[in-house]
């Protein structure tokens, strides 16, 4: 199958302030990578929910890519601009936040939880921020208590207040692992306690702005808008119906935050250097906390997933599945970022990672 004609037009460079000092033009695909690119993202292509396709390699974009449409019924494209809800990949920001916290001397990982949030019951005596971070507290899973006829959307402080009334947790802290969305919107609520500000504002003041990252955004119905939007999608008796919003996406720590390709770049090239967190603590970030029971994760950092010497973090939500896949030691980095809900991505941005790592 041949490219795409598009595939120049959708290409892009980056700033070389936001990328790594190395960084210079971006080398093309060999014609077997772009094979294999082709063959991955076909299911993505013409006027269906589409993706977003980044290959990062020495800090130089190789691939930056639009696939398909961010918008069904305006018939817009996506591009490497285009902005999508992050879901879960949103824990990284979330996890990074509190690191910068404790950088600051505003908190400590160790700190009890109801240090922050006294208002949750004696269960939570035992729980510290290390097991939030690392999905180690055994909270309850929000979802499982909140009413079955929820219609508002929930928030982070909603969470919490849900949390008050369980008295319970599925097992010790500390003493297993079970991946916990409450865990993490506690987090976004701690941020705001610990630094005086709401959870968004600090995350734009103090990583998306920093860092050039000025189209990413916590989003905030009625406080906040997104720019290059892509909507949220899913198929039904072959038809694709718009699935952007649930009565849970509105909580920000676990999921709440949109961007793109462009915006990410400037992430992950901050994630090799010090310029937003300190050396100690990006390696308590990808340091395994815990061991855990799911496929491809032996371990679990601080929002972040670590298989051997990948690093890596799946987002899915209603309409929306993405992932991001980082080879540190290999200085490749692949992210897919798509506004449906099928396929999951892991295989396809496997397949593409293995297609650069073989070069």
């Amino acid at each position: 199958m041949m490219l795409s004609r598009r595939w120049s037009a959708f290409s892009v460079f980056f700033i070389s302030l936001c990328l790594p000092a190395s960084a210079g033009l971006a080398a093309e695909p060999s014609a077997a990578q772009a094979a294999v690119i082709a063959q991955q993202m076909q299911r993505y292509e013409g006027r269906v929910p589409g993706a977003a396709l980044l290959v990062l390699q020495d800090g130089q974009p190789v691939v930056s890519r639009g696939f398909g449409l961010a918008n069904l019924e305006d018939a817009i494209a996506v591009t490497p601009q285009s902005n999508f809800r992050l879901a879960s990949i949103s824990k990284q920001f979330t996890a990074a936040s509190i690191l910068l916290l404790a950088e600051d001397g505003k908190l400590r990982l160790e700190d009890p939880v109801k240090r922050w949030l006294p208002s949750l019951p004696s269960a939570a005596d035992r729980i510290t921020l290390r097991h939030l971070l690392s999905h180690t507290s055994g909270l309850i899973d929000y979802e499982e208590v909140m009413p079955a006829d929820q219609s508002e959307q929930l928030h982070d402080i909603d969470v919490l207040h849900l949390l008050e009334g369980q008295d319970r947790t599925y097992f010790a802290p500390g003493s297993s692992y079970r991946y916990s969305n409450s865990g993490y919107a506690l987090l976004a609520l701690i941020v705001g306690k610990a630094s005086g500000q709401d959870f968004a504002s600090f995350l734009r003041q103090r990583i998306f702005l920093p860092l050039g990252m000025n189209n990413t955004v916590a989003l905030e119905e009625g406080r906040s808008s997104v720019v290059n939007r892509a909507y949220g999608y899913s198929e039904t008796d072959g038809r694709w119906q718009r699935t952007d919003q649930s009565s849970t996406s509105a909580v920000l720590g676990d999921g709440g935050i949109y961007s793109s390709l462009d915006d990410l770049a400037r992430w992950d090239a901050a994630l090799y250097d010090e310029r937003l967190l300190k050396a100690e603590s990006l390696k308590l970030a990808f340091s395994p906390a815990t061991r855990t029971d799911e496929p491809h994760v032996p371990f679990y950092g601080f929002g972040w997933r670590i298989d051997g010497d990948t690093l890596w973090h799946s987002g899915e939500s209603i309409g929306f599945r993405n992932v991001i896949l980082r080879f540190p030691k290999e200085r490749l980095t692949v992210l897919l970022l798509s506004n449906r809900n099928d396929p999951e991505p892991y295989a396809t941005a496997s397949a593409i990672a293995e297609a650069f790592r073989q070069r």
